[in-house]
């Protein structure tokens, strides 16, 4: 993907608890990554999750698909990128995150949400798509 698709960069460093046996980040801890910089994106927009919730609306990932390329390591600190699309009512999160030392991919992600109401249906999201309409590609 084009880095000029990129619609939010958030800077992010290991933490020592993260690492497995092996001394590397353990593979779980990269959905936390890529959840950290989903959040931080909508706080950015004035749109926290704890916000749609009140409203009615859940949003939840529904989702996820994952590629590891190089593994991160204590001390290395990341750059978790994103840009966004919106195809019917999924929101799809396109998600990099980057070694800030030399650029290497880490992580590539391609995250799916979907918005819920309380009762369980899936709404088709069009609170939320206005709230980022700059940011969304409607295919």
């Amino acid at each position: 993907m084009a880095q000029d698709k990129y619609i939010f960069t958030l800077e992010i460093a290991v933490r020592d608890y993260e690492l497995d046996s092996e001394g590397i980040v353990n593979n779980a801890i990269y959905l936390h990554y890529l959840e950290h910089t989903r959040h931080a994106f909508v706080k950015q927009e004035g749109i926290p999750f704890g916000s749609l919730t009140r409203e009615g609306l859940v949003p939840v990932v529904r989702r996820m698909e994952i590629d590891y390329m190089t593994p991160l390591a204590s001390g290395d600190v990341m750059l978790s990128r994103m840009w966004l699309e919106r195809k019917g009512a999924r929101f799809i999160f396109h998600q990099d995150i980057f070694k800030k030392e030399d650029g290497a991919k880490v992580v590539s992600a391609v995250v799916t949400i979907v918005c819920m109401e309380k009762d369980g249906r899936i709404n088709r999201g069009d609170e939320l798509a206005a709230r980022m309409a700059r940011y969304l590609e409607d295919a």
